[in-house]
């Protein structure tokens, strides 16, 4: 593996890692940090990996793809929780979406400043 693509990997599983911690600890700033920093690492690794054809280098490539996938299976148990929480507060957006202009959907939205609290 040529050292350029080593570096590159070593970042990008580096950024993986980073936002496995973040995602554990619950904590969004760090999270949007290695997010950030995962992409331009991924970049950095496509931009020096492609073409190569080095088996070690495509098993490192499998076991950051598995990291990637377990990170993205706690993001979506976290997502999950949050959506619970909301629910069970009442503040969830029934239609869980957004119109096309990008604004909350209307009639469904959680209105921030504008929830009523029921006697």
């Amino acid at each position: 593996m040529n050292p350029r693509a080593t570096a590159a990997l070593a970042e990008l599983e580096a950024a993986l890692l980073d936002e496995r911690n973040a995602l554990v600890s619950r904590d969004t700033e760090a999270l949007g940090a290695a997010g950030t920093a995962k992409l331009a690492a991924l970049r950095a690794a496509v931009g020096t990996c492609s073409g190569d054809d080095d088996p070690a280098m495509r098993e490192r490539i499998r076991a950051l793809d598995e990291l990637n996938r377990a990170n993205g299976a706690l993001l979506a148990r976290r997502r999950s929780e949050v959506a619970w929480t909301l629910r069970a507060l009442g503040l969830e957006n029934a239609a869980g979406g957004y119109d096309a202009r990008g604004a909350l959907d209307g009639a469904s939205a959680l209105r921030h400043g504008r929830v009523k609290a029921e006697a």
